[in-house]
């Protein structure tokens, strides 16, 4: 069972590592079927703040859909001048190796990375616990606000970042969000931390792990202590608050 209380050590144990924070641009949302068209990354430090910043426009020799220049400004001329794919992989590899692999929504950067050095015959893998996402850190210690899309954040914080959806422009600004959580993680008191933490809607999955049985038999008796639910429109399930399962768990235990 992850409690909340094992939720927080965990990412308090992250405080003194170093961070490679890293975003990219890319043809589509599918790794097997879009590619990398720019990657940035940052090493940086709680420490000791930014340590290095890379940025390289990558060609795929693929062409680049009209909606990703809208949404990006990478052209296919930008594209066709960059670092060529084989390259630019090999050359980043090392800094791809080291810190924590941070990125806002890292399963996506992540994916593409993993499934662009596949495609040169490397198996890129990092431990499960040299990873961060800063969404999941922001929907723990942000629960108060509708939206934690980078773009949202940058506004909402007023990070001195440049346009959104360029590789650059959005490392930098997760990586002052990672500050921020940090910052927050730091000042504020536990039991303000684990309240928040608390407000985290889980799916029947977690929820059941929290409970320590199996899924059929979690959804029952969630259902009949009425636990604190709502569905899930982005998730498209049924979601259940955390204190309220936790608080049954104890309650089960006990």
């Amino acid at each position: 069972m992850v409690r909340s209380i094992d939720i927080l050590q965990s990412y308090r144990q992250f405080a003194d590592q170093q961070f490679t924070v890293v975003d990219l641009e890319t043809t589509g949302g599918k790794p097997n079927s879009s590619r990398a068209i720019e990657i940035a990354v940052i090493h940086a430090s709680l420490a000791k703040g930014i340590i290095a910043e890379y940025s390289d426009l990558i060609n795929p020799q693929t062409l680049v859909p009209s909606q990703i220049t809208r949404l990006t400004g990478i052209s296919q001329k930008m594209v066709d001048g960059g670092v060529p794919s084989e390259q630019l992989w090999f050359d980043y590899l090392p800094h791809l190796s080291q810190g924590v692999f941070t990125a806002h929504n890292l399963n996506f950067d992540y994916g593409f990375i993993q499934m662009e050095y596949r495609r040169l015959g490397i198996n890129y893998q990092r431990p499960s616990n040299a990873k961060l996402c800063t969404v999941q850190f922001s929907r723990l210690l942000l629960p108060h606000l509708k939206s934690r899309s980078l773009p949202n954040l940058v506004q909402h914080f007023n990070f001195p970042v440049g346009k959104s959806h360029r590789a650059a422009a959005d490392t930098r600004a997760c990586w002052l969000l990672l500050e921020k959580l940090f910052e927050q993680l730091a000042i504020e008191s536990q039991e303000l931390l684990l309240e928040r933490i608390g407000q985290e809607w889980l799916d029947l999955t977690a929820a059941a792990a929290i409970l320590g049985l199996n899924p059929d038999a979690a959804q029952l008796i969630l259902e009949a202590e009425r636990v604190n639910h709502r569905f899930s429109q982005r998730r498209f399930v049924v979601v259940y608050q955390r204190c309220s399962v936790e608080a049954l768990a104890e309650q089960l235990r006990s």
